[in-house]
Parts: C-alpha cells; structure tokens; sequence
C-alpha cells in the first residue's frame, strides 16, 4: 500500500435493515484527492446471495441512511458538494428522487425515526445570532468577542461550542413524490439549552423523546443526565435515576415494548470527573424510573465503540458492541436476561442491526477495512467485498498476532506485519494514542503504508489501553511512563529475540496523542532508536491544563494534581536528555493536544542540539491521520517515509526518497 492508495480505503457504514428483513442499507465512503473531500453514496445490499449489491443514490456524500419503521422511506444525509453541510433527506425506500427536508446553517448530525414513520427527530448546531454566517456581511475574524465564564467551551473538531449548542428538532415527513418546488416542512425546535444535547430517540408510543444532556449550571464535572421530552415540545424533565454516584450518558434508546430503558453511560466516581479506565456499560432500568441494572461487566467490558448506536432486537433485548483484547464483539442483551456473545474473534464490528428475523453486521479485519455480513446459523455469511480494489492494486499484509512477557511478568499483547523477504528489516515501533484504547485486528493503513516500505511493523497494547479490563488500563494512572514503556520494549524485544528476520540494529519509533507522548518519553531514557516521529503529542501536562479542550480536568484525573507532579511526567521537562533524532507533526486547528505543545518540545530538542523538524498541517485538527483532508493525509505519508528514509533507508523506501 502506497500514500495514493488511501482513495481505495472504503469505509462502510453501520446498516440499516428493511423492516421485511430482506435487505440492507449501507454507505460507502472513501477519500477522494481530486475534491479533497470524503465523497460517497448509499448501496444496496440484498439478502439473497443471488443478488448483487448496487448503488442507490448519486450524492457527492450520502451517509447514515435509515428505513421508517413502516418500511416506505429511506432517509439519509446529504452533503451536495465538499463545502456543504450535511441536510436531512428522504427518499422512497423502492427507489426516486431523494427530497431534501432541511436546510440548517450548520448542517444536521444525526437523526432518529418516529414509531409511525410520520415524524424525524435531528440534532442541528444553532448559532448565536451573529456568529457562523447569520449576520450577512460579517466575517468569522470581525465577529464580537467571545467572554468566556465557564471550563467547558469549545472541543477538538468542532471549536467553540457554547455559540452553538447541538439543539433537537422534530419535522414532519412530507409525502414522496410532490412538486419539487415545494417548501421545505418547518422543523419544531425541540430543546433550548446552554449546553449540547445528546442524539434524540422516540419512545416506543412515539410521545416523548429521551436525549443525555449535562445538567444546567453544571461546569467542574463530566456528568450528563437523561431527559424526556414531550414530542410536541415542552419543558425536558430529567430522568429519574437511582445512582450512587455521577454518570456520564453517552446514549439512551427505550424499548420496543416500552417497558424498559436501555442506556450507555459511564460511572465518574464522587468528584464526577473520575473518567480513567471506566468501562461504559449497558444499563437498563425501568420506563418509569428507578435503579439502574448493569447488563454489562464495568470492570472487564467496554461498550463505548466509536460510531455504534444502541440498536433493538424483539421487543425487549438490546445490540451493543464491546472492546476486547484488539477485537470488538457483538453483544445482545435482554432487559431480563438471555445475553448472548453473537460475533467475536479475528473482527472488528463496526455496526449492527435487525429486522424481519434477519441480523446484517458490518465489520472491519485484516483483510478489509469495511463489508457487511448476515448472521445466519451463529456465523456471519459475508454479503459485499468492498476492498477487493484495495486487495487487488496493494499486497495487502495480515498481522501476526504475538504476546510477549514484561520484566514482572505481564503479557503483552499485540502484532508484527513483516515485509516480504528473508531480512533484515528494520523495525517501526508503532504506539497508540489515548491511552485508554486499543489497536485492534481490522486493518490498518498506517500499519500497511510502512511494511510496503520494508519495515516490519510492532503494534501492542500495553498496560493502560481499553479493552483488557479496568486494571489494565489503571495500571498507569499517576505514573505515565512506567509500566507502559516497559511493556511496549518488551514486545519490541520479544519480537527481536523470536523474528531472526527483524534487525535489532535498525529501530525507529513513532506514536500519536498519548502514543506521542510514549515516544517522547521513551527516547529520553532509550538511546537505542535511529529517529523518531512524535505527533499530535501530549507533550507538557502543565500547559495542557489551560490550552487543552479537555485540559481542565485530564492531566489532573491521569497524572496528579499537583504541578510537580504533573512537571515530573512531562516530557518536555526530559527533552535534555533527548538523542534521537525526532520528526515533530501537528495539526494548527488541534484543540486537543494544542499546537504549541508540539512547538514547544520542537524548540526544546533545537536548543538541546537534536536534530529536529516540525510538520505542521493548516486547517487540521487531532484527527488528521484518520479523517483529514485527503491531499494533507496523502502528505503525511510522504513525509513521514522521507524521514524514515533518511535514518531507516530501506530498497523500498530508498534514502534518496523525494520530499512530499
């Protein structure tokens, strides 16, 4: 796999199930250079195995579609150009002309159905009068001042948020097939409040709508309560929950039978800030109220996966995705019991849903970085192949699940990808971010970009990553930089010692975020690497604290409270005792590890003499290596297998290797 490579990379989203079960929806999305955008359109796929997927819409990008429960409409997301925001569509589920039913300034986030089919409930920004476009005339740098009270005010990706709180609005479905020139339905503005609502449901009579929320007034903690909303509009009443102790919501859905609640959320201890290691967990508690029952272990299950949604099955039983040990697996769940484990090992789900008897599931491996399967007889019967242009134009590589034991004795586990050939290759030490998640078994283009470059390519989970129980990812709290960087060198040199074909010589090792931060620290204390790429790093938890989205409260809960606590495990407080040559990578738009941290630990290694460089990508944010502009990813590669090239030259990657 090469840099041009990542517009074969298609993403597919979770389905949504015709309600005669007969089929499914998905979109198909990709990176695509010629817009610098993500373009992509909605598919098909039938349940008869006879019959082969086809594309449904023609849209620059159509995602997140959704079947009435009546089975009629089809609704989706629509962005019609790569400047535009996303607008609510709908589009009869048989085939026609797709029919747009908003136009919001800052575009539509997500969307339920109603139980009668007649009804749409969206999440939209809605901006403060003068701000974001509404004062014509007005440029975003001639706007008014923003005076700023509270902790909580803006997040990565999305900037300020307090001008623009996600709202809930309710509109009325129009009937298919009338004039195109007729006026967009008005939308009902559910919700007013200061702080972002959650994603909306119906309940199952379709007269209220459950969403999480902060509480008013509530700042100095991370805890969200469920509220109920008449569906008509109305004051939202908070949800009674007996809880010990704060939670965060992450997501609420009612039952088909009514009778039940199922909701994510995630325990934050007494001070309410307490977010290290928790595991979300699935709880249920009855439509009425009362005590919380957790269908899900807090100590050893993780059902906070990225994009997944809380879907139903029959009338009282829940479908929720858990992170575990590099995998994720499909749960279902009942209210009063009956839990089964319906999809697990060498996969990751990505989505799943249900209807008319059949269970259609998305999923990411090795060998495919996004296809959807039918659930038949407790195996998955895959219906799509959309990364056959990918397998056929690259030499896709499978990793090789390995785990090697610590120094105490801890088993690490992780992968090796190794190019082709006898060796000796040098070695990428690859570490992730957060700390609290994992690599997992789907496919990767970081991991496959360098082992078509000749490097052999480590990637594990060390102590304090998700999906191996609460006290793996404890294990690090107020001591970064132990546990885990003896962890990620022994794998790299388990995997030395048992892979003759790996060159102990030659050793590079890069990470992002918090992998950043590993880097940073580890080639303060480990001379033995040729070079270094720290990105995106979390690279001075003293000035984090003021510049970061989440820097009120992260460093705190992970490292300590006091400033010299928080100076001790700062890499830029070890950046004289750096070596290594080091590639510094950031975002100008990152609010999550800020630019300056970058800059900073940049001048710091200068002025020690290093040889440094610092990459910095305008207009992007902490997600750039996963969802930015696809030219800027394209780049980063490039650079980034320049740099390697210079220290780690390989025959693939020679050391003449131009600049991006």
């Amino acid at each position: 796999m090469k840099p041009e490579h990542l517009l074969l990379l298609n993403s597919v989203s979770p389905p949504t199930v015709h309600p005669d079960g007969s089929r499914a929806v998905v979109s198909v999305t990709s990176p695509d250079f010629d817009t610098n955008a993500y373009a992509g359109q909605l598919w098909t796929v039938p349940l008869d195995q006879e019959k082969l997927p086809r594309r449904i819409t023609r849209g620059f990008r159509d995602t997140s579609p959704a079947f009435s429960p009546d089975g009629l409409v089809l609704a989706f997301l629509r962005a019609d150009a790569p400047s535009k925001k996303s607008q609510l569509c709908v589009v009869e589920a048989d085939g026609g002309e797709p029919q747009v039913i908003t136009d919001r300034l800052l575009g539509v986030e997500t969307f339920s159905w109603s139980p009668d089919s007649h009804r749409i409930v969206f999440s939209s920004r809605e901006p403060e009068a003068g701000r974001y476009g509404t004062a014509e005339g007005t440029a975003a740098e001639a706007e008014e001042p923003r005076l700023i009270s509270t902790y909580q005010y803006r997040i990565n990706g999305e900037g300020y948020t307090r001008d623009k709180p996600r709202q809930l609005f309710v509109v009325e479905v129009p009937e298919l097939g009338g004039e195109p020139s007729a006026p967009l339905p008005e939308a009902g503005q559910l919700t007013r409040l200061a702080t972002d609502a959650g994603s909306g449901t119906f309940s199952a009579d379709g007269s209220a709508v459950y969403f999480a929320a902060a509480p008013p007034d509530s700042d100095d903690g991370l805890a969200s309560r469920i509220y109920r909303v008449p569906a008509t509009g109305g004051a939202p009443v908070a949800f009674d929950l007996a809880t010990a102790a704060p939670q965060s919501v992450l997501e609420v859905r009612e039952s088909r039978d009514g009778r039940w609640l199922f909701y994510i959320a995630r325990e934050l201890g007494s001070s309410g800030r307490d977010f290290v290691a928790r595991n979300a967990v699935l709880f249920c508690v009855p439509a009425g109220g009362g005590e919380p029952l957790p269908l899900t272990d807090p100590e050893m299950m993780d059902v906070a996966v990225p994009g997944s949604r809380i879907e139903l099955r029959g009338s009282d039983r829940a479908l929720v995705l858990n992170n575990a040990q590099g995998t994720v697996e499909l749960l279902e769940l009942g209210a009063t019991g009956g839990h089964a484990l319906l999809v697990h090992g060498d996969k990751a789900v990505t989505g799943a849903a249900w209807a008319g008897g059949s269970l259609f599931v998305s999923f990411a491996d090795a060998s495919t970085h996004g296809d959807l399967a039918v659930l038949d007889d407790g195996q998955l019967r895959i219906l799509t192949d959309y990364s056959a242009l990918l397998r056929t134009q690259t030499d896709i590589v499978v990793p090789q699940e390995v785990t090697f034991d610590a120094p105490d004795g801890y088993p690490v586990h992780g992968w090796l990808l190794r190019p082709a050939g006898k060796g000796p290759h040098p070695v990428l030490l690859n570490i992730h971010g957060g700390p609290y998640t994992q690599f997992t078994v789907a496919l990767l283009d970081e991991a496959q970009v360098y082992v078509a470059a000749g490097y052999a390519v480590l990637m594990c989970n060390p102590r304090g990553s998700a999906g191996y129980g609460r006290d793996h990812g404890l294990a690090i709290k107020g001591r970064f930089g132990t546990d885990d960087m003896q962890d990620v060198l022994a794998f790299l040199d388990g995997a030395l010692e048992k892979f003759p074909a790996l060159d102990a010589g030659r050793l590079g090792i890069m990470g992002g975020s918090y992998g950043g931060y590993l880097t940073a620290w580890t080639i303060a204390h480990h001379h033995r690497f040729k070079a270094a790429i720290v990105e995106r790093g979390f690279l001075d938890p003293v000035s984090f604290e003021g510049s970061a989205d989440i820097g009120w409260y992260f460093g705190g809960e992970y490292l300590g409270d006091s400033a010299d606590v928080l100076a001790a495990q700062s890499p830029l407080g070890q950046a004289a005792m750096v070596q290594t040559p080091t590639l510094v990578i950031h975002s100008e738009n990152d609010l999550r590890c800020p630019l300056e941290q970058g800059q900073r630990y940049y001048t710091a290694l200068k002025r020690e003499g290093v040889e440094a460089r610092l990459l910095i990508f305008p207009g992007e944010d902490h997600e750039l290596s996963r969802s930015g502009r696809p030219r800027h990813r394209r780049q980063r590669f490039e650079h980034i297998l320049h740099w390697w090239a210079r220290f780690l030259p390989t025959a693939a990657n020679p050391a003449d290797t131009p600049h991006a």
